[in-house]
């Protein structure tokens, strides 16, 4: 904090902007800690656009470091060791804009994904980003985290069906990105900028969105494999049929110790199909899936089994504190390339669980030490980068504090 600005004039500037009862001196009663690493100075809860500006303004007068924060679903490395104001964007849950027959529609970024969801289904639609904790989970979170679930393989990620963003920059300044409607081409694409940013170029205050028609009815087909590289032998005969599934997921047998009952065993690799359509259209996946197919999961075991899976990044971080998250995208081809280089990074006393879209070359991947014993996570770290694909690419969405 600057050396000319004491906490008590911070926060009579703070509640002239928002209102006391919406300036929090006591963050520690927040989640902020466990996920940011550190207990920010204050938290202050704008209700718009132009009170998230006011806010930065001060801050950039006065040289603070500011973080926004959405339903603290995710830990993250990386934040500034000193935080000194968190700005909570739950107030802007606003509904700015809704066309079910144009399938958009447009939130404010304190908007859950959970509440999203359930708006649009009664329209008999889909809003297809299926993430952690989905009633925490805010929009702008799940911009700024740029990460989705399971859906990604049938609908694409964010970038994909994000058509339009708001935001605030750091000095202050309002802008937008995109618009209301689909067809949208117009200027730079600030919206892939700023998604996956984490908050780092500015505050997103909203958000419109391309929607989707909702399944008629799912049914979820689980194929073991005592190898990964029978399982992706798997995937690659899906990918060849004339099947259009909404998921195609990989789990390996780790996943099994983090997530009870989503698997068959612990000795087990599993591609996970999820088909959506009527009756004959199920019946069909069946045919094609054949033989290798050990069980069937649909109704509300179905919806438990695929939340669980989005779940595994929250998981990690709350089960496993000295866990590795990692994040990988490869070529498709590539894939048990990857699988092999991580079971390498792991061998030496680590305990590996993965899950990934291996029909998109998308994997999520936790390490842990197997033992209380210590264990060079760092080593484990760079033994991976060597082995993985020239055209792969990583992102460290967790790591120990000593690394």
């Amino acid at each position: 904090m600057s050396t000319t600005t004491t906490p008590a004039q911070l926060v009579r500037e703070l509640r002239d902007i928002c209102g006391a009862e919406h300036v929090i001196e006591d963050p520690a009663t927040l989640d902020a800690g466990r996920v940011l690493g550190t207990t920010p100075g204050v938290a202050v809860e704008p209700a718009s656009a132009e009170e998230i500006a006011a806010i930065l303004r001060v801050a950039k007068e006065q040289g603070l470091n500011v973080v926004p924060a959405g339903g603290f679903t995710q830990q993250q490395s990386g934040a500034p060791s000193q935080i000194d104001v968190l700005v909570c964007i739950s107030r802007l849950n606003a509904v700015e804009h809704y066309d079910p027959g144009d399938l958009t529609i447009g939130v404010g970024a304190g908007c859950t994904v959970a509440q999203l969801t359930s708006m649009v289904a009664k329209d008999g639609l889909l809003f297809a980003a299926d993430v952690a904790l989905p009633e925490r989970a805010t929009i702008g979170g799940t911009l700024a985290v740029g990460m989705t679930g399971p859906l990604r393989h049938g609908y694409g990620g964010l970038r994909d069906y994000c058509i339009g963003i708001r935001f605030v920059t750091g000095d202050g300044r309002k802008g937008k990105g995109g618009g209301r409607v689909v067809k949208n081409v117009a200027g730079f694409d600030l919206m892939k900028l700023l998604i996956g940013s984490r908050g780092t170029l500015a505050i997103v205050t909203g958000a419109s969105f391309k929607l989707f028609p909702a399944p008629r009815q799912t049914r979820t087909f689980i194929a073991n494999f005592s190898s990964s590289a029978a399982a992706i032998q798997y995937r690659d005969a899906v990918l060849r049929s004339p099947l259009s599934p909404i998921c195609l997921e990989l789990t390996s047998p780790g996943v099994q110790l983090l997530l009870p009952g989503v698997g068959s065993g612990a000795a087990a690799w599993s591609i996970c199909v999820r088909a959506s359509g009527s009756d004959a259209v199920l019946a069909r996946y069946r045919a094609e899936l054949g033989a290798a197919i050990s069980s069937e999961v649909d109704g509300q075991a179905e919806a438990g089994f695929w939340q669980a899976l989005q779940n595994l990044p929250y998981t990690v971080g709350q089960q496993l504190p000295n866990s590795l998250l990692l994040a990988l995208s490869v070529p498709v081809a590539d894939v048990q390339t990857a699988l092999y280089g991580l079971d390498a990074a792991a061998a030496n006393g680590l305990t590996l669980a993965v899950i990934g879209r291996v029909g998109l070359g998308h994997l999520l991947a936790a390490m842990w030490p197997a033992t209380d014993a210590q264990t060079d996570v760092g080593a484990a770290l760079a033994n991976l980068r060597d082995r993985l694909p020239r055209d792969a690419s990583m992102s460290v969405l967790y790591c120990p504090d000593a690394l």
